[in-house]
């Protein structure tokens, strides 16, 4: 038997080493085929400064906004059975599912100047189509999927005794979603945004059809790559995947160190 077990654990260990090399393999190849000089010119280039900060903002911003509405909604679904429920659970989903590019004709519908949300907008002097605000929808049609669920599974595993005997002693159902479901769903809430600021920074099919100018880092890549080719494409890459990198380990020590402050 511990033989038998040790063999599998081998196995285990070839296919886990196979798809990491898998992951990993490409990141480097583009990383060592990048001078480094090519990067340090890459960071001076205002176009690229403005995409990276583009991107980053945007994708921050829908997903602070959205996640107002996303997190009472994931409760809701953690706790609460209704009529359809399982329908309006495939239906968060589809985001996920759908072609991209599909998405982003469907936004476009949504927010046209010929749509009421394109016409509510334009009568504030907004126009969503090749504006910030448009390609933060897009964003968020695309990654509030993955806060949903996150959010879903934290609330589902806060112990509903918890928030009876809060309720019982006379805590009204404000103050024991702030106090007691909020805090101890933290975590899962924490690592949907997470993800959700990831995803949405990482789009480009639905963007890029809501709006192509200003672009966004994953446009200018995809630009540069039609216009010049690959070598001029692959600087911007590693850049953006190193800032990236950057944002993301600096995001989860924040949130790791105040999950150990709650």
């Amino acid at each position: 038997m511990k033989s038998n077990y040790s063999t599998l654990n081998l196995i285990f260990i070839f296919f886990s080493g196979i798809v990491l090399l898998f992951i990993v393999a490409p990141l480097f190849g583009m990383l060592l085929d990048t001078s480094s000089s090519e990067i340090i010119e890459t960071t001076k280039d205002k176009e690229v400064q403005k995409s990276i900060w583009l991107t980053l903002s945007t994708s921050f911003v829908s997903t602070m906004v959205f996640a107002i509405a996303a997190i009472p909604m994931a409760y809701l679904l953690a706790r609460k059975d209704f009529p359809m429920k399982r329908l309006v659970l495939g239906i968060i989903d589809l985001p996920i599912v759908i072609p991209h590019s599909a998405a982003g004709i469907a936004i476009l519908g949504f927010i046209s100047r010929d749509s009421v949300i394109g016409r509510v907008g334009a009568s504030f002097g907004l126009d969503f189509v090749g504006h910030p605000a448009g390609i933060a929808v897009a964003m968020a049609f695309v990654s509030i999927p993955f806060l949903l669920n996150a959010a879903r599974d934290g609330f589902a595993a806060v112990p509903e005794r918890l928030e009876k005997a809060a309720l019982n002693l006379g805590a009204s159902p404000a103050r024991v979603f702030f106090t007691i479901s909020l805090p101890l769903a933290w975590r899962n809430i924490v690592s949907g945004l997470i993800l959700m600021f990831a995803r949405g920074m990482s789009e480009f099919g639905a963007v890029v059809i809501v709006a192509y100018h200003p672009m966004v880092t994953p446009v200018l890549i995809y630009e540069r790559f039609g216009a010049f080719g690959l070598k001029y494409a692959r600087p911007i890459s590693v850049v953006f995947i190193l800032v990236c990198l950057i944002f993301f380990i600096i995001l989860r020590m924040l949130a790791k160190e105040k999950t150990k402050n709650k």
